[in-house]
């Protein structure tokens, strides 16, 4: 052979098949016969370091092929073995190369994301739960704090504040997704702020005693105060528990809103307030960083310049972000969704339960599930407080609040949303309704909690004109309240179920009994799910009160 022949691979040969693996020798070796011989030259061996070792080693000759000879009698032509073809090579080293790809893209995705990770703080409170469940309703406490830090926020919030809760959102999600309430708690509503068990740095806890009749921005920052201070706090409030936190400050609606590209806002007029240096012309404007903290900040440009209206406008910008985000322009655009995750991980300080990229990844899913026409935001209720001359704090309005706090608790949506209910028990509750003065019931408390047939009965009567009733003492304890009625009164049975807020499958058709003036009436035993007269047994059946609000779906202009 020549010595163009020697030392070399012929050139059919697919360079991926050139080198191959010897199983006996564990050592990499030079394939030189394409046609199916055997004969190889010995690869770099591997050092002990692993590192492959160049062998200077004589090319073997290559064995000539035997010419093709024509078929004749008895005589077979040999079939040469197939090439790989073109496709196969190209697949070949696509492969590889997209495993590479793989590899790398794969890697880089878990340093990011361990990036990301690392951005967040987390801040460890026994008030908040130890996980996010994706297949239950839930609370999140969203806490705007007032703290000056970084650059450029030194005209925002009072000089040297510890961080007190400035701006407060309990968020609830409802099990189904099919509606969230947004319920705004005024920084100067007057409270009692319980006693708190705070963790330091090095783990140790200590009890921060509570204050009486203070605003409730005290709840967070104040004698040490932590974010569980204010998830307890209200809960005290409301009677609705936070399942969780997420807190953060100034800085956090500049990155946010600058992430997004802005959110639109509208004022009804012109706008030129020099304490938050905010000036806009009346109608529709694109706010980021500085300008959107300004807009959110000032309390001198909108209805009688309190803190009640400057929620308000929190309340509509926060509609027109949520909008943004949900947007198309927003989830489909790499960019946009990268400058998101980094500036939503660096501006939040959240618990324990949320605290990873994973869970509030899982927090978003959850909140996006909801549509943005059925998220109302909606301010506790209050009244100015009556022992101030100036009025510069309020306090719960005791006739309006428990409703809407009812509402959230009982998961009931303050929008038009449409309930699941099985057909056949739903019919039960639509027909015609007696007038609550036709009613006629005997009350049984089932339910372990003192007094409760007797409290019913007072609030039916005083309250909702349902005069024929009597309170007739305790029955067995029963998990459910139930109400069982001859078939005459299913107009009874409507009409009450309205009033009490009763679901469909407490009702059962059967028999009446003579109450104290031998007339028939309707059997109520009240069960453990019996909360307290007022309150709605059944979330899922009860209406939501009139209440003013507003919902994320459309724009509104700031007055």
């Amino acid at each position: 052979m020549d010595a163009q022949g020697r030392g070399r691979a012929d050139n059919n040969v697919d360079p991926a098949d050139q080198w191959v693996l010897n199983p006996q020798t564990g050592d990499y070796e030079l394939r030189l016969n394409p046609s199916g011989g055997q004969s190889t030259v010995p690869g770099p061996r591997r050092s002990a370091s692993g590192r492959r070792q160049q062998q200077d080693v004589p090319s073997p000759r290559r064995r000539r092929e035997p010419p093709a000879q024509a078929a004749g009698p008895g005589r077979r032509r040999s079939k040469p073995k197939k090439k790989k073809s073109k496709v196969k090579k190209v697949l070949l080293w696509t492969t590889g190369g997209m495993s590479f790809v793989v590899l790398v893209t794969a890697v880089g995705g878990y340093l990011y994301y361990q990036h990301l990770n690392g951005n967040i703080t987390v801040t460890k409170t026994d008030e908040a739960k130890d996980y996010f469940s994706k297949d239950e309703a839930f609370n999140i406490l969203v806490i705007g704090t007032d703290k000056r830090t970084g650059k450029g926020n030194e005209g925002y919030g009072d000089k040297g504040s510890v961080g007190h809760a400035d701006t407060n959102i309990l968020l609830h999600v409802s099990k189904d997704r099919s509606n969230a309430t947004a319920l705004s708690i005024p920084r100067d509503l007057i409270v009692d702020v319980p006693d708190c068990t705070v963790t330091d740095a090095d783990g140790k806890s200590k009890v921060i005693p509570g204050s009486t009749g203070v605003r409730f921005n005290t709840s967070l920052g104040q004698d040490g105060r932590d974010p569980g201070c204010t998830m307890k706090t209200v809960k005290a409030v409301t009677g609705i528990t936070p399942d969780h936190f997420m807190m953060a400050d100034f800085n956090a609606v500049k990155t946010l809103t600058s992430a997004v590209g802005g959110v639109e806002v509208c004022v009804a007029k012109d706008v030129d307030d020099p304490d938050s240096h905010l000036k806009l012309s009346k109608g529709k404007h694109t706010l980021a960083g500085e300008q959107a903290l300004a807009f959110l900040r000032t309390r001198h440009s909108f209805g009688n310049q309190g803190d009640l209206d400057r929620i308000k406008v929190q309340q509509q910008f926060l509609g027109s972000l949520a909008r943004k985000m949900s947007s198309g322009d927003t989830i489909t655009n790499p960019v946009k969704l990268t400058r998101l995750a980094e500036a939503a991980t660096k501006a939040l300080t959240v618990d324990q339960g949320i605290g990873s990229l994973g869970k509030l990844k899982d927090v978003a899913l959850e909140i996006n599930k909801v549509p943005t026409k059925n998220i109302s935001f909606v301010t506790t209720p209050v009244v100015d407080n009556p022992t101030e001359k100036v009025h510069a704090t309020v306090v719960v309005n005791d006739a309006q609040a428990p409703a809407v706090f009812n509402a959230i608790k009982n998961d009931v949506s303050l929008t038009e949303t449409k309930k699941k209910a099985k057909a056949a028990q739903a019919a039960k509750l639509k027909g015609p309704k007696s007038a609550a003065s036709e009613v006629r019931v005997d009350l049984y408390n089932g339910s372990e909690k003192t007094g409760a047939a007797q409290e019913t009965l007072t609030w039916l009567q005083n309250s909702e004109g349902v005069l024929k009733s009597s309170q007739l003492g305790n029955k067995p304890t029963q998990k459910k309240t139930t109400l069982e009625y001859s078939p005459d009164q299913a107009d009874q049975a409507r009409r009450l179920a309205d009033i009490m807020g009763l679901p469909a499958s407490a009702l059962k058709e059967g028999k009446s009994e003579k109450n104290d003036q031998g007339l028939p009436a309707m059997i109520l035993i009240l069960g453990q799910d019996f909360q307290g007269a007022g309150t709605p047994i059944d979330g899922a059946s009860a209406k939501a009160p009139k209440v003013d609000k507003q919902t994320a779906d459309k724009t509104v202009c700031a007055q």
